[in-house]
């Protein structure tokens, strides 16, 4: 099982930009030296808590810092964006990266966002399964590219110049084109089953009850099946909130208290999908009342944490409810206690994975 990284990032409202930014980059840093094998950031532009605005601006930051970790959108959101301007970023990025770019993409869940650019009330998902067409269309072909869709029309037949360049999009340093990831919140998600067909892979939200994350996986098959191809664990990860600490006191004090950094980020989502008629993403049962749903339940049912031998039990008895899956994605939380947050990472990547994978080799 391989340990990747990935953070919204989400902070307190208030705290200094600036620090915010270098901690969130110094994260990425650690997550390399350490030998996590990806990092994959969100993007927000209407939150003053989810405050990266610009994955691939952030991203690009690291380009030249890190040396092996694969760096990851976590996600573009398709619908906000022209697709062609995504195409040549990403193009950008993937050479500043020397090809080691993931292409994380989804429709945005940030209502506000949606809002903002105009797309509130219009089919998002319709939205970015076109706008991911016409990147790969772009990618694919030549200019002047001629591209006629419901949401946007791409050509450069009127100003091509070939032979000084211009009209033409840059492809990417990897080819066909960097690997894509799709990040899934829902059970039994449509999204899971069309990456799948795809060919690509996704990444299981950290606050998506562990009861479905099995359905992730039957829709992997299906979709997979669908497309004519083989589903392979490699192409899923499941990303939880976890804590290593020394003691499991400071642990359960760092992680489950309601004050705390991951106690802030549950209830600042819990607010945003629950208020957004999304209540079920945190049921462990579909009977369950909306008013069980407290912060509690949600830090008790979705937070690993503990010492490492109780993470690494933890661990393996998250494979063994839900089945295989090819990486654990570790989520970033506010940095409250910059040394706790550190020190976790550490152990995460050099006492829990080590025993996790020989118990898992045995």
């Amino acid at each position: 099982m391989k340990l990747s990284f990935c953070t919204m990032p989400l902070h307190p409202v208030g705290r200094d930009y600036r620090t915010t930014l270098r901690e969130d980059r110094e994260a990425i840093v650690l997550a390399d030296a350490l030998g996590y094998a990806e990092a994959f950031v969100g993007e927000h532009v209407t939150d003053l808590a989810e405050t990266v605005t610009s994955t691939l601006m952030f991203l690009a930051s690291l380009a030249y810092e890190t040396r092996q970790i694969r760096l990851a959108s976590g996600t573009v959101n398709l619908p906000n964006a022209h697709p062609a301007a995504v195409a040549a970023q990403v193009a950008m990025l993937d050479h500043m990266c020397d090809g080691r770019f993931i292409f994380g993409i989804s429709p945005g869940g940030l209502r506000s966002d949606a809002e903002i650019f105009g797309n509130l009330g219009r089919d998002r998902h319709a939205m970015a399964r076109e706008a991911i067409a016409q990147v790969l269309a772009i990618w694919a072909g030549d200019a002047p590219y001629d591209l006629k869709g419901e949401f946007w029309q791409i050509s450069t037949a009127q100003t091509l110049d070939r032979e000084i360049g211009q009209g033409l999009i840059l492809k990417p340093l990897q080819q066909p084109h960097p690997p894509i990831a799709v990040a899934c919140m829902s059970p039994g998600s449509n999204s899971v089953a069309e990456a799948a067909r795809q060919g690509w892979s996704i990444v299981s939200a950290n606050f998506l009850q562990p009861v479905w994350l099995p359905s992730h996986w039957a829709r992997m098959q299906e979709g997979a099946a669908a497309g004519g191809r083989t589903p392979t664990v490699a192409d899923w990860r499941v990303a939880r909130s976890i804590f290593v600490g020394r003691t499991r006191a400071e642990a359960e004090a760092y992680a489950r208290s309601a004050t705390g950094p991951y106690g802030q980020y549950y209830r600042s989502l819990m607010r945003k999908l629950i208020g957004n008629g999304r209540p079920e993403l945190f049921k462990g049962d579909p009977a369950m009342p909306d008013a069980a749903i407290t912060l509690e339940y949600v830090l008790d049912s979705l937070v690993i944490c503990g010492t490492a031998d109780e993470v690494s039990d933890s661990i393996l008895a998250l494979r063994e409810r839900v089945g295989d899956f090819g990486t654990l994605v570790y989520a970033g939380h506010d940095w409250a206690d910059g040394d706790a947050a550190r020190r976790s990472m550490r152990l995460m990547a050099e006492e829990v994975m080590p025993r996790v994978n020989a118990v898992l080799g045995a």
